[in-house]
């Protein structure tokens, strides 16, 4: 049998799967190349499933400074 899985991230919608197991309280798993932790799973209907979930925070890298060497003159 199949389920589908919505996994939500502070009420954002993340993925939506068709699996076959159901994910568990606190199961690492990885989202979109994101490391998360199931927080919480939600039965909605018969077969449809809302798990919540913690991704880790993404880093944006800062930009190199520029060399002022090259400048236009």
């Amino acid at each position: 049998m199949l389920f589908a899985i919505h996994y939500l991230e502070k009420n954002t919608s993340v993925l939506s799967q068709c699996l076959q197991r159901i994910p568990q309280v606190n199961e690492d798993l990885k989202i979109k190349g994101r490391k998360g932790k199931v927080v919480d799973v939600i039965q909605i209907e018969d077969n449809k499933y809302h798990v919540h979930v913690v991704l880790e925070k993404i880093n944006k890298k800062q930009p190199l400074l520029v060399d002022d060497k090259k400048k236009k003159r």
